[in-house]
């Protein structure tokens, strides 16, 4: 028996008082090479005129056909929740934070693949031909929750939203209180073909072992932790929100990627594209920013004023503007194998206080001192962090990154966390960090996987000095002093500087240093290394190789402290990290060594330079008349034991000019994901990366950036 249909108007008062029975309607699904078979099997819902519904289920061919329906256009929608067997999409819609609407279309479309690398959309799909209608379609078109999905790409062929609107302004058939999905046209074939849900995720290695992808990868998520999080509206949605500036975190993840798009730019006044690699992944196995929807989440709504939640409270730390701040600001991303957390660097006055702050206080978190002023701004932002881990982390790798002051923080945070009674896997990269804590705490954290970046000249990883234990207006006068009057060619560990009390501050994790090489020209390039010896580890005094035959000069630290382009992430991390990898990569697919014959002797003249001046000191302390005798055996133990290092050096360059990189070195964990080689094919065809030499040149700073720094 047919349910009893009201004889209200139907669209306008000129139709008929009572609806007719009648038209047909049939459609498909299809994907970008006009294939139906991915999508057979799911549930759908027309919805007619007279508000009757008729559920059914795809055919073979993605396709199905509905007769006799109520005259009238009809409403498709595709929104069945999931309900396979895949742990990874139960548990998204399952979790406790922002449990995701999950439905078998989406699952389906994110299997389903782009035919055209770029994303873009095909021309000519080879279903079009065969239909009355053809429209390009995204799942959310279909489906009523789709705050999670991605923005709409741009198309071709969109379905007519306008006849929706005007149905449900009109009142289609009995009243609904919201009408979603897609408006067909009866007595017609319509076939939809439904975009792809696939992003880029950038590559990782989850190998606690240093690899050239990470360092590369790292620099430029330590240098997005600048930018702002680019929401809007930036406080007190309402409904929706979207992430329009470029860059910024919220675009970067929440846009571009999750779009399936290149994005390459991380700094405001960055022009020179450093693209990350990606992967193409499934959408939902993205670096994910959590959803804002109202009407799905209670705590996103605008009446709960201050406690409002949307996506920057969880994504993004900022104190600056708080009360009591510490001026501190981090990131914080995930996807199903890895957590992200990136902190930022020096950037305001207030940041470099914080700096010279070098008051030891205790780590209460683990074992040892810390640097009273980074201590206070990882204990600001502590908090933040440990609430979203506790909400979405399921044993997942998490990584850190920080530059600067950033790199500091990024270190205790990355300890504290390592201890903490969930025993987080962890795995760090800094860049030109100071040191973070004493030589108890280094001890102490000797468990924590940390690779450290210094790049030449960089003045920052130089302190605080061991020596500084004290507030700044105590160690400050003194420390001007002692650069002033340091002689030529003064070694990092500043003889005569002293200590009072306590463990000296002492760097953690491996150093990796960035030694410039240059040519005749212009051209320079880079050798990544662990040198072993103060002379060039701590940056002061170390610097560039001069061309070819010339001699190096040494300036005093307090002259290469001013020489502060060496320690900026845009015009000097970022591009030495690109030619490491372009090098690493280079080398390892020729099955050459990762420093040339060139380099080798140039490193090798350098290092000789050093002994002969460190040996000449030795000299003049032997033969000058010393009042403290003790204290002058303790400078000629010192000299002695930096000219003992540097033939440690010497040995390590000579370990490199035969060394042969393996992939895992250069990709690490990476190297093993299924569509590894093309991922990089797709990196290696961007026209920046096409260098076909052994020795990559580092890329020179655009005019903006320099100014910038």
């Amino acid at each position: 028996m047919e349910p009893t249909v009201p004889c209200d108007p139907l669209l306008s008062e000129k139709s008929e008082a009572c609806p007719l029975r009648g038209d047909w309607i049939s459609f498909q699904l299809v994907d970008e090479t006009g294939d139906g078979k991915p999508y057979a099997g799911l549930s759908y819902v027309l919805q007619d005129s007279s508000n009757q519904k008729y559920p059914g289920v795809l055919d073979a061919n993605g396709a199905a056909k509905v007769i006799n329906h109520y005259q009238g256009p009809v409403v498709l929608h595709i929104d069945a929740a999931y309900a396979g067997t895949e742990d990874f999409y139960s548990a998204l819609a399952q979790r406790k934070s922002y449990p995701l609407p999950i439905t078998e279309l989406q699952v389906r479309a994110e299997k389903s693949r782009f035919v055209r690398k770029d994303g873009l959309r095909v021309e000519n799909n080879p279903a079009k031909g065969k239909t009355n209608q053809f429209f390009h379609v995204e799942v959310s078109d279909l489906v009523k929750s789709s705050a999670h999905l991605p923005p709409i790409s741009p198309r071709k062929h969109p379905p007519n939203f306008n006849l929706l609107k005007a149905m449900g302004d009109l009142g289609f058939g009995q009243e609904e209180a919201e009408l979603y999905g897609l408006c067909l046209l009866p007595n017609k074939n319509t076939v939809l073909e439904v975009r792809p849900l696939r992003a880029f995720r950038p590559m990782l290695s989850k190998d606690n072992k240093f690899s050239a992808l990470n360092l590369y990868q790292l620099s430029l998520f330590a240098s997005l932790s600048y930018s702002n999080f680019g929401q809007a509206p930036f406080e007190k949605p309402f409904d929706t929100i979207s992430f329009p500036l470029d860059p910024s975190v919220g675009y970067l993840f929440g846009n571009g990627l999750a779009s399936f798009r290149e994005t390459w730019k991380v700094n405001k006044d960055q022009t020179t594209a450093y693209y990350p690699l990606y992967e193409d992944v499934a959408y939902s196995k993205r670096f994910e920013i959590l959803p804002f929807d109202p009407k799905l989440y209670d705590q996103n709504k605008l009446e709960l004023g201050p406690d409002q939640d949307y996506p920057s409270k969880w994504h993004f730390f900022d104190d600056g503007e708080a009360k009591g701040g510490t001026n501190t600001q981090a990131f914080i991303t995930h996807h199903d194998e890895v957590v992200l957390i990136s902190v930022r660097g020096t950037a305001e006055p207030m940041d470099f206080l914080r700096d010279t702050d070098a008051e030891q206080v205790h780590f209460e978190e683990g074992v040892g001192k810390a640097h009273k002023g980074f201590y206070e701004a990882y204990k600001a932002m502590s908090e933040f962090v440990q609430t979203y881990l506790q909400q979405f982390h399921i044993n997942q790798k998490v990584i850190i990154c920080g530059h600067s002051l950033g790199g500091a923080i990024a270190t205790l945070l990355a300890e504290a966390l390592r201890r903490s009674p969930k025993k987080y896997d962890i795995l760090l990269y800094t860049y030109g960090s100071p040191r973070a804590g004493d030589a108890d705490f280094v001890a102490g954290a000797k468990e924590l996987a940390h690779h450290r970046m210094v790049n030449n000249n960089d003045p920052i990883p130089s302190v605080p000095a061991p020596w500084m234990n004290t507030r700044k207006s105590i160690w400050l006068p003194g420390v001007i002093l002692s650069f002033i009057t340091a002689p030529v060619g003064a070694l990092i560990f500043a003889i005569g500087l002293t200590r009072t009390g306590g463990a000296p501050y002492k760097h953690h994790g491996e150093l990796h240093h960035f030694m410039p090489v240059h040519f005749k020209g212009r051209d320079q390039s880079s050798i990544l290394w662990d040198p072993g010896c103060d002379s060039i580890e701590q940056a002061a005094c170390t610097t560039a190789l001069k061309k070819i035959e010339d001699l190096p000069d040494r300036d005093a630290f307090w002259l290469q402290a001013i020489q502060m382009g060496n320690h900026f992430m845009v015009p000097s991390y970022i591009p030495n990290s690109w030619a490491t990898l372009r090098r690493w990569q280079q080398t390892q697919k020729t099955g050459t060594t990762i420093v040339t014959e060139t380099e080798y002797k140039q490193v090798s003249f350098e290092l000789q330079e050093m002994q002969i001046r460190l040996k000449d000191k030795e000299s003049q302390l032997k033969s000058g008349d010393h009042s403290d005798r003790m204290a002058n055996n303790q400078d000629l133990g010192a000299l002695r034991a930096e000219i003992g290092r540097l033939n440690t050096s010497g040995e390590r360059l000579n370990t490199l000019k035969f060394h042969n990189l393996t992939p895992e070195e250069v990709y690490g964990s990476a190297t093993h994901a299924p569509e590894h080689e093309l991922n990089v094919e797709r990196w290696m065809a961007k026209k920046e990366n096409k260098i076909e030499v052994q020795t990559a040149m580092i890329p020179k700073a655009g005019s903006s950036e320099l100014r910038t720094a």
